[in-house]
């Protein structure tokens, strides 16, 4: 069959929602946090050389970039299409390449010719070094996106906080270009200390943050859903994070060629308004908000809350389903989702959450939901006495539902 006939068969059996497989990433600097529901003996199934898989990335047209021991399509996702005993699978990006705006939506077609954005869960055990993500102008010169992203800690995927739920953000209030290129010059030197320039921040399960391009953070180790605009482009400022010793190779990660060495690019790259922002804290964290009031949705069997609504490149909700209920839930643009508890039926699929699952094995936990089936309007239905389905829901940019919610 086809990769055209795959696409469109596979839209068809699901009424314009599709299933997608497990698609997961190691990091060779992280040590996974083991929270993400993959079979223990497979958090190295790639190889120890490969790092720990402490990463899944969810409704992806973004290749990892992990360096030349990326293997082929690592970090795209797949839409499954299973008929008559056979299973096929084809790349979201080459569905999305031949649908268009009849998978994604006319209005992020025309703007993107692509879907702009993934989310993924990030669960490592220790907290990250602190780096920074490129803005789009520097990012460019590399022939990359820049990254903002944002982060959720669902209380489904944080039964532990791991080894340090604290995350640094931004500088503190009067620290200069001379204090960071003195940390960025002795990157080779041992411990830089360059978060001696920051600020730690306990992490709140069931909340989150919104940050920027340009903004140093170092993300502490509760697992994170993390929404984020389609790329993969990074540098580490920080060379010793707890016992782990960062490569120098890493602190130039997505520099030009001809500004190798340079360190004044690395303060360039630096957004220093919003790192020294004397609000920091209200202008970043997000609680959830209702979509409507909550004794209205009760009312009609669900919960719905935005958790993800501070930036203009995607957004995010959490939707619950409460036990017994069967509920018509309309949003205005395309969405992946994720299952976080419980089980049911979407639309033509049924839905549930995994205990545990194999390197490779297709579950039934990850969809993406066209822009006409959106609009429509998708049929949940839970058959549970007791358990909620709970699903996140990642949208793409200028989502005309957020409007006016942060």
């Amino acid at each position: 069959m086809s990769g055209s006939s795959i696409i469109h068969n596979a839209y068809e059996q699901g009424k314009g929602i599709v299933r997608l497989a497990p698609n997961w990433v190691p990091r060779s600097f992280c040590i996974p946090g083991r929270r993400i529901k993959l079979h223990p003996d497979d958090y190295f199934a790639l190889g120890a050389n490969r790092g720990g898989i402490d990463e899944r990335w969810f409704s992806s047209t973004t290749p990892a970039d992990n360096g030349p021991l990326t293997s082929p399509n690592e970090g795209l996702s797949f839409i499954v299409f299973e008929h008559g005993g056979a299973t096929e699978k084809v790349l979201l990006r080459d569905a999305i390449d031949e649908m268009k705006g009849g998978l994604i939506g006319d209005r992020i077609w025309k703007a993107h010719q692509r879907w702009p954005m993934y989310s993924k869960f990030f669960d490592n055990k220790k907290a990250l070094p602190f780096h920074i993500h490129h803005r789009d102008e520097d990012a460019a010169l590399t022939g990359q996106l820049g990254k903002p992203e944002s982060y959720y800690f669902p209380p489904q995927a944080n039964n532990y906080g791991a080894d340090y739920p604290y995350t640094f953000f931004g500088l503190n209030p009067g620290v200069t270009r001379d204090d960071v290129r003195a940390c960025l010059m002795n990157f080779g030197k041992g411990d830089n200390k360059i978060t001696t320039l920051s600020t730690a921040y306990r992490l709140e399960v069931g909340t989150g943050w919104n940050i920027p391009p340009g903004v140093l953070h170092a993300p502490g180790s509760l697992c994170t859903y993390e929404p984020q605009k389609a790329s993969d482009v990074f540098a580490m400022y920080e060379s010793v994070t707890g016992d782990a010793v960062i490569d120098e190779e890493l602190l130039w990660k997505n520099t030009p060629p001809e500004r190798m060495g340079d360190y004044e690019w690395l303060l360039d790259i630096i957004d220093w308004d919003l790192n020294l922002d004397p609000n920091f804290v209200e202008n970043r964290f997000m609680r959830p908000k209702p979509v409507k009031p909550m004794a209205e949705m009760e009312a009609e069997g669900y919960v719905e809350k935005w958790i993800c609504y501070k930036s203009k490149d995607y957004s995010a909700k959490e939707l619950t389903v409460l036990p017994g209920a069967t509920v018509t839930i309309r949003d205005s643009g395309a969405y992946g989702l994720i299952m976080m508890q419980g089980h049911g039926t979407m639309g033509e699929w049924d839905i549930e959450t995994p205990s545990l699952i194999r390197y490779g094995q297709l579950t039934h936990d990850e969809f993406f939901v066209s822009e006409e089936a959106a609009m429509a309007g998708v049929v949940i239905t839970n058959p549970s006495k007791s358990d909620p389905i709970v699903m996140l829901k990642h949208f793409g940019p200028g989502n005309p539902d957020v409007v006016g919610v942060a």
